[in-house]
């Protein structure tokens, strides 16, 4: 291990002062810095893109006497449009965040006890490169993992490859997107990508199963939205809360939490059995038809009725209200889709209704992405593991098309199929990501290193044995934005201003660590410049151009069947797969099912959770300007509920879920806005980092309550909407 330098020993308090100690960052006073310039103010102008959620939104930065001022969208950017969503136009608060990290640390006493000692950064990645060197020596390459999370990872993964290990997974698959995509995938051969591939702007009949356009705020979908609402579109919304989206609609279903698939067979039973579906195109395109058919046909709107609290005559009305418009009707796939354990084939069955009105390939259903020809550096070939991936043993989840985090947690706690020594975590929280938090911390104590590279000391920071402080996204250089969507785009991440202290970009920490580990070979560029320089003009394009417009636009090329664009199903039938073989054949239901979720206990309620259109995940609850709009969460209550037990809006209480944990005070939010057998609560409070400053403690953690999961039997992905809470009110 190197030396350490004992002038550079600083013991971190335990107690609220937490990480930040470590050197001192202060910012400006924020009001003042944003005020309007005046004459004599320097501004300078920098294109880059977002990193504060995933859609990487292209911005326009400004400084102003060299300080950064504010954030604007890009109007080249066909993703921005010229717009960003609050959290982007609040991105200057994550420079100036007084909690950032500032240098790295390395771990003083035992695990979660957040205290440190400050090092160089020849210290720390010395540090990790030994460890990984004695683990890669003892266990095998494949014994260390990487989670890493965006854009800002590619250059760890290529270290990691490179090392020899095949376990590199994010939260984004198992605990989020992964059973939609995996859904979908089965029933027309393609996933629906990353954005979306929603035609939304030009749907004349949207419908929205649990999407929250407008609180979760993917800032493409929500301006189609707005522009689908302007032109008249017709919203159907099914949600138990009464949602932003559900304010815009034309129908909104009050559905009983764990029975979306109960209405989804019902209405797919009504278009079927009152020909309203597209038959043309599902006869060209469809396979299975006819035994989909007899599947679907016990599932009437009189059955799905007292499973779902919907009306029969609500669910024709709807059904018919999707045909009306059909194939311009778009049934959202949705984001976060991790709910009940059989979510795969929920979503398989948003596919299914989706083919039914022949919205694949349609406007104002889904287009096909393209994207634009950018070689990537050349290096040497990664090694060939000998182990392969350790988080789905002998392919227990035959779909799994992605690596599971939780999948990597099993192994390191069992030591099968092999042990996982040590995990590499970048830029996710997997305290607030994954379920069971026990689970995950037992996992982390039989670790022989763990190494955490963020920008706020989180939760996962405070069990780590080094920290790596990044430089945020307005500070950096990432790869290349080559992005697969409706319009091919190349998008440039380029810094605005320097990092306020002994920061570093992920690029920089990636090559440095591989060097030392001897795997320079696979970094064979000097810097950043050089890298991108070399990838760009490999394609015919230009770096300089790059960096004056932030985005290099691509030629229209067709996106739907109408423009020229070539049919494709790459399924086993070639075709839209209404009766899949291959889940037939691996014993699983060919046709999804409905298999009604457990009810609470008496007294609880089933916990909901999502997202708020100026957060994003954990992430964002220490940037000054964020939490100025929403410092903390409230719990959603029924107004009548509330009454009979005695609690108002605005009074504080804890819940306690169905296995004793007891979370952070919450307060009560009283209103007719939800269903009275469940409670709703933003996703991303209730920290317990003491570094966090004001965030500590502020509001209540879901992933704390969310104890138990439900796990898809088809991909593996983490079903967590199955946990149940009491309220009782604080003292």
């Amino acid at each position: 291990m190197p030396v350490l330098s004992r002038r550079r020993f600083l013991k971190i308090s335990s107690g609220a002062v937490g990480l930040t100690a470590a050197g001192g960052f202060a910012g400006p006073n924020l009001s003042e810095l944003m005020a309007a310039p005046v004459p004599g103010d320097e501004i300078r102008t920098v294109p880059t893109f977002c990193d504060i959620c995933f859609w990487k939104c292209g911005a326009i930065a400004y400084t102003k006497n060299g300080q950064l001022w504010k954030v604007e969208g890009n109007p080249e950017d066909p993703l921005s449009r010229g717009r960003l969503c609050p959290r982007g136009t609040g991105g200057v608060g994550a420079h100036y965040d007084p909690q950032r990290l500032t240098a790295p640390l390395l771990r003083r006493e035992k695990r979660g006890q957040e205290e440190w000692v400050e090092v160089t950064w020849d210290e720390a990645l010395g540090f990790i490169a030994e460890k990984m060197q004695v683990i890669k020596k003892t266990h095998g390459p494949e014994a260390m993992a990487l989670f890493s999370h965006g854009i800002g990872g590619t250059f760890f993964k290529q270290a990691f490859k490179a090392y020899g290990t095949p376990n590199i997974a994010a939260p984004s698959y198992a605990q989020c997107r992964g059973p939609r995509d995996v859904g979908f995938n089965l029933t027309f051969g393609e996933g629906v990508s990353t954005p979306e591939r929603t035609d939304i702007r030009n749907a004349q009949c949207l419908t929205l199963i649990g999407s929250h356009l407008g609180e979760n705020m993917h800032n493409t979908q929500v301006q189609e939205f707005a522009e689908a609402i302007e032109k008249g579109a017709s919203i159907i919304v099914v949600d138990p809360r009464f949602s932003i989206a559900a304010s815009k609609a034309k129908y909104y279903l009050p559905i009983k939490p764990g029975t979306d698939m109960a209405l989804l067979l019902a209405w797919m039973n009504v278009l079927v059995n009152e020909e309203l579906y597209d038959k043309p195109y599902v006869e060209e395109y469809g396979f299975g038809f006819e035994a989909f058919q007899a599947e679907i046909a016990p599932y009437t709107p009189e059955w799905a009725y007292p499973k779902t609290g919907i009306t029969p005559r609500m669910i024709r009305d709807t059904a018919r209200e999707m045909a009306r418009y059909k194939p311009a009707s778009l049934v959202h796939p949705g984001r976060h889709v991790t709910w009940y354990g059989d979510d795969a084939q929920r979503s398989r069955a948003i596919a299914l209704l989706n083919a039914l009105l022949g919205s694949w390939g349609r406007k104002g259903g889904f287009w096909s992405p393209v994207s634009m020809d950018v070689p990537g550096y050349p290096h040497p070939p990664y090694p060939d593991s000998e182990r392969g991936k350790a988080d789905n043993p002998g392919h227990k989840y035959p779909f799994a098309d992605g690596a599971l985090t939780t999948g990597i947690r099993e192994a390191t706690l069992t030591g099968e199929p092999y042990p996982i020594k040590g995990w590499f975590v970048y830029a996710t929280n997997l305290m607030q990501a994954l379920p069971n938090r026990e689970e995950t911390i037992r996992a982390i104590q039989g670790l022989d290193l763990m190494v955490v590279v963020d920008v706020i000391p989180s939760e996962i920071a405070g069990w780590a044995d080094v920290v790596l402080p990044e430089s945020i996204y307005l500070e950096r250089h990432d790869d290349l934005n080559v992005e697969w969507f409706r319009d091919p785009f190349i998008a440039l991440r380029q810094p605005v201003v320097e990092s306020p202290a002994d920061q570093k970009p992920n690029w920089w920490m990636a090559r440095e660590l591989a060097k030392k580990l001897g795997l320079g070979a696979y970094f064979p560029w000097n810097d950043i410049h050089e890298y991108l320089d070399q990838r760009l003009q490999a394609g015919g394009y230009s770096l300089a151009d790059l960096e004056q417009h932030g985005i290099i636009r691509g030629d229209k090329q067709p996106v739907f069947f109408d423009e020229g664009l070539v049919p494709e199903f790459y399924t086993p039938s070639g075709k839209i797969e209404f009766f899949s073989l291959q889940l037939q054949e691996a014993g699983f239901d060919p046709v999804p099912k409905f298999n009604p979720p457990a009810e609470p206990p008496p007294g609880h309620f089933r916990l909901l959770y999502g997202r708020a259109p100026m957060h994003s995940f954990s992430r964002t609850q220490t940037n000054p300007l964020l939490a100025e709009m929403m410092e903390e969460n409230e719990v959603w209550l029924n107004a009548d509920i509330a009454r009979r037990l005695g609690f108002e809006s605005g009074q504080y209480v804890r819940l306690k879920n169905q296995d004793g944990v007891v979370s952070n005070p919450i307060r009560v939010k009283a209103t007719q806005r939800i269903r009275g057998d469940c409670v709703y609560m933003v996703h991303g409070f209730g920290h317990t980092a003491r570094g966090l400053g004001k965030a500590y403690l502020k509001g209540a953690s879901d992933a704390q309550l969310i104890t138990r999961y439900e796990t898809d039997p088809l991909m593996g992905g983490s079903g967590m909407n199955v946990n149940f809470v009491s309220l009782e009110l604080e003292a």
